[in-house]
């Protein structure tokens, strides 16, 4: 319940959660709809009933048993979106055996780095993806994959692993090819499988994601099977879907956004997946949303944008959609307008959260009015609660911006063999503090200001990114833009806006500057622009405002 005159508020109680393991949900969803779609995979030319890919996790449960791991060992994937991935992440949870998300992106240091602080049993990679050569990368870190047999591998820089499992038909020497599961498996009894599956709670640990932290090594977020399926259950309960629903997922699957708001959501009400390409492409995606008549569509903003901006949507017809989420970073109020109108997605939500919360804390409603819808968050998600801190820890009043905290079901456990890291984000009360910077309302609706370490302080006057983002979109040529700070002798603090255009647009720096006098205070004009086709980010399309505070820095030669 809510507290009028604090920034606390509970979400719903009247949803319950679900007492079960993740591989219960998924057999009781076969159970429901044998013959309804469960997953297409469109690159790969896959289409699975539920029947048919409970067959194929079934078999590759069987298969991970028979190379001898236990539950609570951990497998690593790395790879992008394919069928491969979907059949993984079941199969491991009904084993009890902990699913290693490992970022596509990541070279060779990083991916030693994941292994060896997870302590992987085993890996499950591609052989290559745009530009990473995994069989090259694997072949120059643990050298003696070519000598050793798969499952016999003795390394010294990865002492725990045992072997790699690759997606490619015909791998390199000392790769066990996927192809060679089915085979594995059908030697395993379905009893093994079943008595594994009865031995598990739904309070044990099943996957690890690496936070990708601007400072020092990622951590590992340890997120258990009641974690991350009930989370995957209430965003789909907001957004109504149905075993009619048809839900296209060009986000990343290693990360929350695609396998958890995806692919759990789905599982948990018998919605389709499709899978419209092994990464992002706008026109792909357009393409299976026509194609797969699709009801609900995922995205980060610079998705939508791409999406919007494309050419060629006016050729699709985009009228099935409904619904759909937008989140991974702030979503921006003209985007958001214009993901209503031309994608149709009139009941289009926007989702809040973090690895370390499952992900989503926040969500808006379908009923929500688009004022809502575009200028908040949204509302603490059911069984969970939020508050809003100062830095002494205390509850502020409704409207100040202070430090936004979750507690409740979706919180980690801890951060995996990391107690300090642990301590230093969940506090004894259980609430996790999120870094970032918020207001809520008089209703519980809650603003994003930014991340603290985001906020520009200017002559001694806060000035929130955020805010002066929303501004610049209301530019009839800004397709896209981030708004950083940069050292200043002067100031403290300067202003910078890089800038993306619409295409066949452009302005400059004196333009646009003189469009910002009259319009907002003078001290929050950005002082430089930088004009770019692209910003750098993640693979999960959160924008790296570090990245760009480096390369500012360093154009303008300024001391960081």
């Amino acid at each position: 319940m809510d507290q009028p005159n604090q920034s606390y508020s509970r979400g719903p109680q009247d949803k319950a959660l679900l007492a079960m393991t993740i591989g219960q949900a998924f057999d009781r969803t076969v159970a429901q709809y044998p013959q309804g779609e469960a997953l297409v995979v469109r690159h790969q030319h896959l289409r699975y009933t539920w029947r048919q890919l409970a067959a194929a996790v079934d078999l590759h449960a069987r298969a991970l048993l028979a190379l001898g791991l236990q539950a609570g060992d951990r497998l690593g994937i790395w790879a992008p979106n394919c069928a491969e991935w979907c059949i993984s992440q079941v199969a491991s949870a009904k084993l009890g055996v902990i699913l290693v998300n490992i970022n596509p992106a990541y070279r060779s240091s990083e991916l030693e780095y994941v292994l060896k602080q997870s302590g992987c049993q085993w890996l499950i990679c591609a052989g290559s993806f745009k530009s990473s050569d995994y069989h090259g990368m694997l072949q120059a870190l643990v050298p003696e994959l070519t000598e050793q047999g798969a499952g016999q591998l003795r390394c010294e820089r990865l002492p725990e692993l045992r072997g790699v499992i690759s997606l490619d038909a015909r791998p390199p020497s000392g790769f066990l090819p996927w192809l060679q599961l089915s085979t594995l498996g059908a030697g395993v009894p379905v009893q093994q499988l079943h008595q594994r599956e009865a031995s598990l709670h739904f309070d044990q640990a099943v996957n690890i994601q690496y936070t990708s932290g601007t400072t020092g090594f990622p951590k590992g977020a340890t997120l258990s099977h009641h974690n991350i399926l009930n989370n995957g259950y209430m965003v789909g309960e907001s957004l109504g879907l149905t075993a009619q629903d048809r839900l296209v997922i060009p986000v990343p699957l290693y990360h929350c956004f695609g396998m958890v708001m995806g692919n759990l959501g789905c599982i948990t009400h018998g919605t389709t997946m499709i899978y419209p390409n092994d990464g992002f492409d706008p026109l792909l995606t357009l393409t299976a949303v026509a194609e797969e008549r699709a009801t609900g569509l995922y995205g980060v903003p610079t998705m939508f944008i791409a999406m919007l901006d494309h050419p060629q949507r006016d050729e699709f017809d985009l009228s099935t959609l409904r619904t759909g989420i937008m989140a991974g970073s702030t979503c921006p109020i003209e985007v958001m307008r214009r993901v209503i109108s031309d994608l149709h997605m009139s009941e289009v939500q926007i989702a809040y959260g973090m690895t370390e919360t499952s992900p989503v804390s926040l969500q808006t409603g379908a009923d929500d009015d688009l004022e809502r819808r575009v200028t908040t968050v949204g509302r603490t998600q059911p069984q969970l609660e939020s508050k809003i801190i100062d830095e002494a820890g205390n509850t502020v009043p409704r409207g100040q911006i202070g430090e936004l905290c979750t507690r409740g079901y979706s919180v980690m456990l801890g951060y995996w063999n990391n107690p300090e890291g642990t301590r230093e984000a969940i506090d004894d009360a259980g609430w996790m503090h999120t870094g970032d910077l918020a207001s809520m309302d008089e209703q519980g609706y809650v603003c994003i200001a930014g991340r603290n370490k985001d906020m520009i302080i200017r002559g001694g006057e806060n000035v929130y990114p955020r805010e002066l983002e929303e501004f610049f979109f209301t530019h009839p040529a800004v397709a896209d833009v981030q708004i950083i700070g940069i050292p200043d002798e002067r100031y403290g603090e300067e202003i910078v806006a890089w800038i993306k255009f619409h295409p066949g647009h452009v302005a400059n720096e004196l333009e646009l500057q003189t469009w910002c006098k009259g319009r907002i205070a003078h001290f929050k004009t950005p002082k430089h622009f930088r004009f770019v086709e692209a910003f750098p980010m993640t693979v999960t399309g959160k924008i790296q405002k570090f990245r760009m505070r480096e390369i500012t820095i360093e154009e303008l030669g300024r001391e960081p």
